[in-house]
């Protein structure tokens, strides 16, 4: 094998064929695990890379255990015990009395949408939000009766929204800092760029909810039961680290559980097995696709994308494609929208001072393009997360999820048309 060749990005087309496309054609994406699909292209990928068969296990094993990696898995798992602790004690019922009770039936999913771009743009993470929604979301569908898949797309769409804008995102931070930018002259031009598709998708919502004729009743809402999610969101909006913050929302859930009678001890610490349970197979990707994707940039994946895409570039707009399919490339074999600006900025840096680019739209392009692959891959970190709070099949979701499709859209658009002109 040429070390930097396309062979070495066979582990993650494997994946694609197996999983994505095989689903598509016979139109069922239950009937392959994702986990099953990613365990046979990891098989592929230690066979095809070079070595000892013992030290090929250990760098996938390094890939599966890095920080990242294993930071998300204790998201997942404190996540999953804070999310069936709290609907077993009531919070999540609570919670979904008093949002129908405040919202206007036709208010909904507007109101859904707002709620998620509001408290992603203030956490600046998409998975915090994706935690402290989704479990309210599900609740709402089953008390209106709409589509679980569609109601939960709404609100992971919407996490993208701060995800890309906001000052305290990782993403921003990195695209900015690898540009040398100031970050509030990237969201100027960033918020030029997609916040069309949110009033759009906004409006859309209003029309669409107006027509689901939705009868909410009037339920008594039992005040204390929502302090949990309130914690959560509070504790959130304030900075503090994710994981504090569900270890918060537990604690204050089996302790206001308890205390009215909701439930008991034991059942408590049952729910919360469950929960981790329930997130088993979600870890189980998670760590399979961090070690595979290791072994893909050890055997030369990145270098190739990285060749590919630099050269033959001519003009500006040219550059700035270039850039855009550099860090979609790179997010795509990462998966973690984060990491695949950190590895493609200084590449993009060099290309924006060879052709003359503002900073400020480089890192514009950086940010946005990674959000954009990173809602549309099923094994993004966002989106697993949202399927496994939901219970549902990551491509069930992806096919409500209009805002990263959106953006990724308008975003190659702006650069076609050289847009916004003052910054190209």
């Amino acid at each position: 094998m040429k070390k930097g060749g396309f062979i070495s990005l066979l582990p993650l087309a494997i994946f694609l064929v197996i999983y994505l496309v095989t689903s598509l054609i016979i139109g069922d994406f239950y009937k392959i695990p994702v986990a099953v699909a990613f365990l046979i292209s990891c098989i592929v990928a230690v066979l095809m890379t070079k070595g000892p068969l013992k030290e090929r296990v250990a760098s996938f094993s390094r890939g599966a255990s890095d920080s990242n990696i294993m930071l998300m898995v204790w998201i997942f798992i404190l996540a999953g015990a804070f999310a069936s602790s709290a609907k077993a004690m009531g919070s999540i019922e609570a919670t979904v009395n008093l949002t129908l009770n405040l919202l206007p039936g036709n208010m909904i999913l507007a109101g859904l949408f707002v709620a998620a771009c509001f408290i992603s743009l203030s956490l600046g993470t998409s998975v915090g939000t994706i935690v402290a929604l989704v479990p309210v979301a599900i609740g709402i569908a089953d008390e209106i009766g709409m589509d679980k898949a569609y109601i939960t797309a709404i609100v992971t769409g919407g996490a993208f929204f701060g995800d890309n804008l906001s000052f305290i995102s990782d993403t921003t931070i990195a695209a900015t800092q690898t540009q040398g930018c100031a970050m509030r002259d990237k969201f100027k031009v960033n918020s030029m760029i997609i916040m069309p598709v949110a009033i759009i998708l906004l409006i859309y919502y209003i029309i669409r909810g107006s027509h689901l004729d939705i009868v909410t009743q009037n339920q008594s809402v039992e005040w204390l039961k929502i302090v949990p999610y309130m914690l959560v969101i509070i504790t959130a909006l304030c900075g503090i680290n994710v994981l504090t913050v569900l270890v918060i929302g537990i604690v204050s859930s089996m302790a206001i559980g308890i205390s009215t009678g909701a439930i008991d001890c034991f059942d408590f610490i049952g729910a919360m097995g469950d929960g981790i349970g329930g997130m088993g197979e979600l870890i189980t990707v998670t760590l399979l696709a961090g070690g595979m994707l290791e072994l893909i940039r050890i055997n030369g994946g990145m270098e190739y994308i990285t060749n590919k895409l630099t050269t033959n570039v001519k003009s500006k707009r040219g550059a700035e494609l270039s850039i855009a399919a550099l860090v979609s490339l790179t997010n795509l074999c990462t998966a973690n929208n984060t990491i695949a600006i950190i590895t493609s900025g200084k590449i993009a840096k060099d290309i924006s001072s060879r052709f003359n680019l503002d900073a400020r739209k480089v890192a514009s392009i950086l940010d946005t393009f990674s959000c954009f692959v990173q809602g549309i891959i099923p094994y993004g970190a966002q989106i697993l997360m949202a399927s496994g709070l939901s219970q549902l099949s990551p491509m069930d979701i992806m096919k409500h999820l209009y805002y990263p499709y959106g953006i990724g859209i308008i975003a190659l658009i702006s650069i076609l048309i050289r847009y916004p002109k003052r910054y190209s």
